[in-house]
């Protein structure tokens, strides 16, 4: 087992791109793993976490309903973002500046062999940095991710989180708005989820801005605890 997580912070960076370089290590974990067993070998599989921030963008899961897109081609270009339909699970979302990133690309054979228990794991991950910030955080039952005031009137989504997986090597991840421009959710139906509303961090701290490297380093922090990994900062260039 290695559980070495390699963390990179990819900064502000395109979508597309920074899909392509996740599926470049996701497929390099699923080579390995069918190498060794294919060989009778055991080499030790690499896990990443990558930390980053996209441009504005609407990305659509392979079970969600294009119709949640409030926008035509014209209107997204107008509001400077891209759309993009992908691989993981869950429905549409948005991405941007502001929101922290981030997308586990870990083989679950070097911590725990269940993907609702990984799910679970990074929704804790953010309900624990969300307590530091004396926020009650939750989850809400049959919608992944992470809520406030959880069965009220007034429930609104912090993070949204959607995963793929193959041979328990996963990719994709989760969303945090923590200075997020929330204008852009109402383009779509979040989720897929109607007449619920979405929060950002400085909004519900009624910050201008908040410390995006503080909040990154609480939630390396809880991610470290959780998965009881041993964390390792690499070198990015894409």
């Amino acid at each position: 087992m290695n559980k070495v997580v390699q963390i990179q912070d990819l900064g502000l960076k395109d979508y597309n791109d920074t899909w392509d370089y996740q599926e470049s290590l996701f497929k390099s974990i699923l080579d390995l793993k069918i190498k060794n067993r294919r060989e009778a070998s055991n080499e030790p599989t690499p896990n990443y976490l990558l930390l980053v921030e996209h441009p504005h963008v609407y990305t659509l899961g392979k079970s969600g309903d294009l119709a949640n897109l409030l926008l035509n081609e014209e209107q997204l270009r107008a509001k400077g973002a891209t759309f993009y339909k992908i691989n993981r699970g869950g429905d549409i979302t948005y991405h941007g500046p502001g929101q922290i990133v981030g997308y586990p690309i870990l083989d679950l054979d070097n911590f725990f062999t269940d993907i609702h228990k990984y799910l679970r794991f990074l929704e804790e991950m953010v309900i624990l940095t969300l307590d530091e910030y004396g926020l009650k955080a939750e989850r809400s039952e049959g919608e992944t991710g992470v809520w406030l005031d959880v069965g009220t009137p007034f429930a609104r989504k912090i993070c949204a989180m959607g995963v793929r997986a193959s041979r328990w090597v996963t990719m994709h991840g989760f969303a945090l708005n923590v200075n997020v421009d929330l204008g852009y959710f109402d383009n779509i139906i979040p989720c897929g989820i109607k007449g619920k509303a979405v929060t950002s961090l400085n909004v519900e701290l009624g910050l201008k801005e908040v410390d995006e490297n503080e909040v990154k380093e609480k939630l390396l922090k809880h991610f470290q605890q959780l998965f009881e990994a041993e964390l390792s900062t690499m070198p990015f260039t894409l």
